[in-house]
């Protein structure tokens, strides 16, 4: 293992001296703290530390998409982040620029960003998919200083359409290739010393960190800013959620292009000395995945709840799935149906977390707990949680409302700062000594949240206030539906009505007959208020690059005055009940 004292220095040394923790009875996680926090820098207290005691410790296992395995070790980490601080330095860039990551699954981005943690530059990952009005936005809001840049596909040619007539953009680097007017991070890194010391004033505790483009589900993407003390928040993710074991290896899907990825590809599972691998690919394939976890002996496995739906059709008996310990889920709330099919077939309860890019996990399914399926799980002991009224008053369970986080007794380590040059929209979110998520769900009596769905995605239809998550769970229990989306849609009587977007498996195309068998389906399984006015079928639902759907969009099209009248699936007579919406329910 390359460490004397085997995982000493990792969840006892390390951890140990960042947290305190208590476990309930059930010896599930109770409350945690953070102490010695106050100058925190995860890439010298974490990296170079483990990169002294268990150098040749294996840290990531990384295969491209070819299929080359290469292997670094804690040592190897710590000597390329030095060299390539060293390289960064040279280039000009300094303590407090801002630097731009789009960099994909490739190996090199974990250098740079220790490297950019070291120097004390502000690291901001961002997707390979952006164009140039993508980046053009993000170049002025974010005042970009430099940009590290795959040479995959078409972005650097994207980076420099949108970089003509910008001042401030003076360093671009490439990654895996050359340009003219572009650094070359892989020839020009051979060059410089793997020795990097930290200074005296080293960047750390309070001063920003990383920064993260909201997905922008409703409007263009804030900037998510987090200090040093945020990749703290993330142990209570690694080792509670994730469970991830230090002998063994982590497998988190996600791109670093966003904020999943410091939840599952480097913070917590590194402070617990765990493994991480990483597959490079660049199209989704559940089949290789599959391949993935039984070639390499994958013991931990987190992915957004889109693989599980696409999991559940394949014949997961055919996959040696035996080393997996725990798997994970977060990024959208997980279909009841999807858990229940994929432990059938598996035996594997899917742990499911939520949480957002301006926090870590907020509320999750731990270790020790039982999952209760369609369950977020309950709140991480580091927040201080509620469901909250539209009045300000705190719900009583089972009553829907906002979760919220308490922050009267200070922000705990993992929540955002507030959005870079925007005390408005900060000031929107976090207020009376409470931060407000935009995410509705309600609380059962045994403390375990249910989600309903964001804020804006609420439907108000005849007096009741209906969540789409329901609806979509009913419409995913039937077999050939692969996945949904339910909207509004506006409507002369009710205001509004409701809408099911509907994709089928393999590709299917759907016709009226597929159409009424929904809706009858649904008459049979949900109250008469709940029904969809509208059943369309998609080929695919428009989502955001970390793979959320975009209901927004839906919804776009559907109130624009230019839209046609679609025609319902049920009358009026059908879709309305006779009876009062309940006061829990009314607008």
């Amino acid at each position: 293992m390359g460490c004397a004292e085997g995982k000493k220095y990792g969840l006892v040394g390390i951890a140990d001296h960042y947290t305190e923790t208590a476990l309930d009875e059930d010896g599930v996680l109770h409350s945690i703290s953070f102490k010695n926090d106050e100058k925190f820098n995860f890439a010298y207290d974490v990296i170079d530390v483990m990169a002294k005691k268990c150098p040749d410790k294996l840290a990531m296992l990384y295969v491209s998409k070819e299929g080359r395995e290469r292997r670094f070790s804690y040592r190897d980490m710590a000597k390329y982040s030095n060299k390539a601080a060293n390289y960064f330095s040279y280039l000009g860039i300094k303590r407090g620029d801002k630097v731009m990551l789009v960099l994909k699954r490739h190996f090199q981005f974990w250098f740079s960003l220790i490297a950019l943690h070291k120097i004390g530059a502000v690291a901001i990952p961002a997707a390979d998919l952006l164009t140039k009005k993508d980046f053009e936005y993000r170049f002025k809001v974010g005042e970009i200083d430099a940009i590290i840049c795959t040479a995959d596909g078409e972005v650097s040619r994207e980076v420099d359409k949108a970089a003509r007539g910008n001042s401030r953009l003076r360093t671009k680097i490439m990654v895996g290739g050359a340009r003219e007017s572009w650094h070359c991070f892989n020839k020009d890194i051979r060059y410089f010393s793997s020795n990097f010391n930290r200074p005296q004033d080293a960047p750390g505790g309070e001063d920003p960190m990383v920064m993260f483009f909201t997905s922008g589900t409703t409007s263009y993407p804030k900037i998510t800013t987090h200090c040093y003390k945020y990749p703290l928040g993330h142990f209570v993710t690694a080792k509670y959620w994730h469970q991830v074991d230090p002998d063994g290896i982590h497998f988190t899907l996600s791109d670093t292009g966003w904020a999943k990825a410091m939840w599952g590809k480097i913070y917590g599972q590194w402070i617990c000395e765990a493994a991480i691998f990483v597959y490079d690919f660049d199209d989704f394939d559940a089949k290789d995945i599959l391949k993935m976890i039984e070639k390499y002996r994958i013991t931990t496995f987190c992915a957004p709840p889109t693989v599980y739906r696409v999991m559940v059709h394949l014949k997961l008996e055919n996959y040696d799935l035996s080393s997996l310990q725990n798997v994970t889920t977060a990024g959208e709330a997980l279909n009841p149906k999807v858990f229940d099919k994929f432990k059938e077939k598996t035996g594997f309860d899917i742990m499911e977390g939520f949480g957002q890019t301006e926090t870590t996990m907020l509320v999750g399914n731990l270790n020790g707990m039982t999952p209760r399926p369609g369950s977020m799980g309950k709140p991480n002991p580091l927040y201080d949680i509620s469901v909250m009224r539209p009045d300000g008053t705190l719900a009583e369970p089972g009553e829907e409302g906002e979760i919220v986080v308490r922050t009267d007794d200070g922000a705990p380590d993992g929540l955002f700062t507030g959005y870079y040059n925007d005390k408005e929209k900060t000031d929107a979110v976090w207020y009376d000594g409470y931060y407000h998520t935009g995410d509705t769900a309600f609380m059962d009596e045994d403390g375990y949240f249910w989600y309903v769905g964001r804020v804006d995605d609420v439907i108000k239809s005849a007096g009741y206030r209906i969540g789409p998550f329901e609806i979509e769970n009913e419409i995913m229990k039937l077999p050939y539906v692969l996945e949904c989306a339910v909207t509004s849609v506006p409507d002369r009587i009710r205001g509004q009505a409701i809408k099911a977007t509907v994709v089928l498996a393999d590709g299917n195309e759907g016709d009226e007959h597929m159409k009424n068998d929904i809706v009858k389906y649904l008459k049979k399984n949900i109250a008469s208020y709940k029904w969809p006015k509208i059943v369309d079928f998609a080929k695919e639902l428009p989502k955001t690059i970390s793979g959320k759907v975009r209901r927004a969009e839906i919804k776009r099209g559907d109130w624009s005055e230019e839209r046609e009248e679609v025609p319902a699936v049920a009358t009026e007579e059908e879709a309305v009940t006779s009876e009062e919406p309940a006061a829990s329910e009314q607008s």
